[in-house]
């Protein structure tokens, strides 16, 4: 397989999971369960048709730029200056495993500031405001990007490559886990269970309602996965927990 074929099948890939994972959680939030989730939906107003036909559109272009960098980076010559490696023997499994994780918790750190650094007027204006036309997100808005934003949000994985060792099942594993986190961000249904609230996770882990808040405020709650970049720069919402028990409550009445 030359060079062209293969970025065209990772190209092929990533898009493919993008549909598959996007249309599953629409499918079943937005159509199947729709009556029975109603107290799950965290903004009541709908999402057009329309909306989804932009963000499907910008998921797209996103999904081919970001393939095209993550390709550059792992396929060709580019790789020898980095730490991928591709037997396992060359390090344990326990690293390998370990090292998706650890790729999770540099990924919010990047991801934080990139996104405050979105936040600038000048930048927001010209950039991030594709994103952020979803205001009331759905599961197709998870990489409805400008082509500027993706090219930053595809930079985690040359960075990524030049820190620390990964296998590419680490790496392709920890970009399949990333969408999946995404997409339920930009759910627009709060489904976390009900035990969450009371558990260790929950002042650890972001939750749909808590980017959700982020895309119908335009501020604050800035974090991908965990909480703490947040806490520690006072970009979270005050309101988050509150509007958080008030969902729960309402699919969970006593």
């Amino acid at each position: 397989m030359n060079l062209l074929e293969k970025f065209f099948s990772l190209t092929m890939i990533d898009i493919i999971r993008y549909i598959l994972i996007s249309g599953i959680f629409y499918l079943v939030c937005y159509l199947i369960y729709k009556k029975s989730l109603a107290s799950a939906k965290i903004q009541k107003r709908e999402v057009s048709n329309k909306d989804i036909r932009r963000e499907i559109y910008h998921s797209l272009v996103s999904s081919i730029i970001m393939t095209f960098l993550v390709f550059l980076i792992m396929h060709t010559d580019i790789a020898t200056y980095t730490q991928l490696y591709h037997n396992t023997s060359d390090y344990s499994i326990l690293w390998l495993i370990t090292s998706i994780p650890i790729g999770m918790f540099i990924h919010d750190t990047y991801f934080y500031w990139l996104h405050r650094f979105l936040h600038y007027k000048k930048i927001f204006r010209h950039v991030h405001l594709v994103h952020h036309q979803s205001n009331n997100p759905s599961p197709f808005s998870s990489y409805s990007f400008h082509i500027l934003e993706a090219i930053g949000e595809a930079l985690i994985i040359p960075l990524l490559l030049f820190i620390i060792p990964l296998h590419p099942i680490a790496i392709y594993s920890f970009t399949l886990f990333s969408l999946i986190i995404n997409v339920y961000g930009h759910l627009g249904y709060e489904i976390a269970p009900q035990w969450f609230r009371k558990s260790f996770l929950f002042n650890i882990l972001n939750t749909s309602v808590y980017h959700n808040m982020h895309h119908s405020k335009f501020h604050g709650n800035y974090g991908l996965y965990f909480r703490f970049w947040d806490r520690i720069m006072h970009t979270e919402d005050p309101r988050y927990i509150e509007l958080y028990d008030e969902i729960q409550r309402n699919r969970f009445p006593s």
